[in-house]
């Protein structure tokens, strides 16, 4: 990947640059001391992912946090990055796979302690993982980006904490985990496209980053001009699959908020001749809107709701009215 030389200068300036062996021996944990940085890298893990499932199952944010931070994870990602520009084999992606796998085992354990009667939805981190969008996938690749930058360079490795806790690999796996122990597999899909979005960002940034670096001439092997193309093309196919549900995901998202914003206007309006009356809040569940509502007294006629809701939610729609003291009343289908 061409680009002008004083530009990669002010990325990353000579002096500033870590050697090929340096980073090699950081991403590859087949080589060098592999038996201690192997050994490090699954007890990390595992420790990474035991305290990420006792962080989401507690709802318990700082936990998660303090997983992402000790989670190995990220190290073979990238060395898959540097083997792609590089044109040669490395162990990365086993340890990647194996990895995940062992994530998932951990979080299908956890889940056991879950009743089957618990909502999922109702705990924070578990709703937060489990339906992404293209905002995500944007993120994970300026955190990869940010990521191979550190790394390349010998002045930031500060900031690799700071990645380690914006780019989410740990726990969307204990989230898989434990949905599909909890047999809830739409939930844990979810999960599971918000980790590999989250791989292929940091794998493509990581690519981008090492080319445009000039590591593939230090591999030892003349530079041959789109070396690692093949790698890039796949990427984008992989890129393509996973920006499907992502793209198909945020447009639900803002359809919803859209609806959602339409039907709280619709019914103020239908409440605002009824003293003390007010909407407290409305939410679409299994494809049902329910409309939380607030009154001292008797409520509107039912059918002056569906009317006002008419061309504001798509025919069709199930609309649910629950009053006050759990009263809930079935309004009816809109355009019905």
């Amino acid at each position: 990947m061409p680009m002008p030389g004083h530009i990669r200068d002010r990325i990353l300036p000579d002096h500033k640059r870590r050697s090929l062996a340096d980073l090699q021996e950081d991403l590859d944990l087949s080589s060098g001391d592999s038996r201690a940085k192997q050994s490090a890298f699954w007890t990390m893990l595992t420790l990474s992912s035991v305290i990420a499932a006792c962080g989401i199952l507690t709802d318990s944010t700082a936990t998660v946090i303090g997983a992402m931070i000790i989670a190995p994870l990220s190290t073979p990602i990238m060395g898959i990055a540097l083997g792609a520009v590089q044109r040669r084999r490395s162990t990365a992606l086993a340890f990647v796979a194996l990895g995940g796998l062992l994530v998932l085992l951990i979080g299908a354990l956890a889940s056991l302690v879950v009743p089957t009667s618990y909502d999922l939805l109702s705990d924070s981190q578990i709703a937060g993982r489990t339906s992404p969008g293209l905002l995500d996938l944007v993120a994970a690749l300026a955190t990869g980006f940010a990521g191979a930058v550190a790394l390349s360079r010998k002045d930031v490795a500060a900031v690799m904490p700071g990645v380690a806790i914006a780019i989410s690999l740990v726990p969307p796996l204990v989230v898989t985990g434990v949905c599909a122990g909890q047999t809830s597999w739409w939930l844990a899909l979810g999960a599971l496209v918000l980790f590999v979005s989250n791989l292929l960002a940091m794998v493509f940034a990581g690519m981008v980053v090492f080319a445009v670096l000039g590591y593939t001439r230090a591999a030892g092997r003349p530079e041959r001009a789109g070396a690692p193309r093949r790698a890039y093309v796949m990427l984008g196919l992989l890129f393509t699959a996973v920006m499907l549900p992502l793209g198909a995901n945020t447009a639900t998202t803002v359809l919803l908020n859209a609806w959602t914003a339409r039907t709280w206007t619709a019914a103020e309006s239908w409440l605002s001749k009824t003293p003390g009356a007010a909407v407290t809040g409305v939410d679409a569940q299994s494809r049902t809107f329910y409309i939380h509502v607030r009154s001292p007294g008797g409520l509107p006629p039912i059918d002056d709701l569906l009317h006002d809701l008419e061309g504001q939610l798509p025919d069709g729609v199930p609309v649910v009215v629950d009053a006050t003291r759990g009263q809930q009343i079935t309004a009816g289908k809109v355009g019905g």
